[in-house]
């Protein structure tokens, strides 16, 4: 399967699914993930929400370095707040894991597809576009709800998907044009 044309190179697009319970990254046309990690943060440092405290900000662990390596004084926490991605430092945290440590990408080279909750805030959305095109300089960026991805995962125009998560069960109907 091809990709878009960059600067005369062939590329594919990273598609990310940033959830409650793992992150899953990998690229478009491609049968599962490359990569699957807990979307788990430790944090040590700072103040809550990345504030800096006496000039110092927050040294975060992604993934299994959160969990597998604890260290004194690390709070582990999740990036979401009622499903809804809400700690942007965080989530910065785990692009930059994804993205950079394990895809090893340069990724003003990469359009990205994110994968988001079917209850996504326009707050969240715009957030997190936001933060892809500012600070990693992505050509572009393409948002999809999980149950139109599962539909189209699975060949169907029309469905009812129903995504049992970590955290909470969503049924949705999808029809695709």
């Amino acid at each position: 399967m091809s990709g878009p044309v960059y600067g005369g190179d062939e590329v594919n697009a990273v598609v990310l699914d940033i959830g409650t319970y793992a992150v899953k990254a990998g690229y478009a046309g491609e049968d599962t993930p490359k990569y699957v990690f807990p979307s788990s943060v430790g944090a040590i440092g700072g103040g809550p929400d990345g504030m800096e405290v006496d000039g110092a900000k927050r040294t975060l662990y992604v993934g299994t370095h959160a969990l597998a390596h604890r260290r004194d004084g690390m709070e582990v926490m999740s990036p979401f707040q009622d499903g809804i991605l809400s700690d942007w430092e965080a989530v910065d945290g785990i692009l930059e894991h994804a993205l950079k440590n394990q895809m090893r990408l340069a990724t003003d080279s990469h359009p990205v597809m994110l994968a988001e909750p079917s209850f996504n805030s326009k707050e969240a959305r715009e957030k997190a576009v936001e933060l892809l095109f500012e600070k990693y300089n992505v050509p572009a960026v393409f948002l999809s709800k999980n149950a139109v991805l599962s539909s189209f995962a699975s060949g169907k125009q029309t469905s009812l998907v129903v995504d049992a998560g970590h955290e909470r069960t969503v049924v949705a109907t999808t029809k695709n044009h």
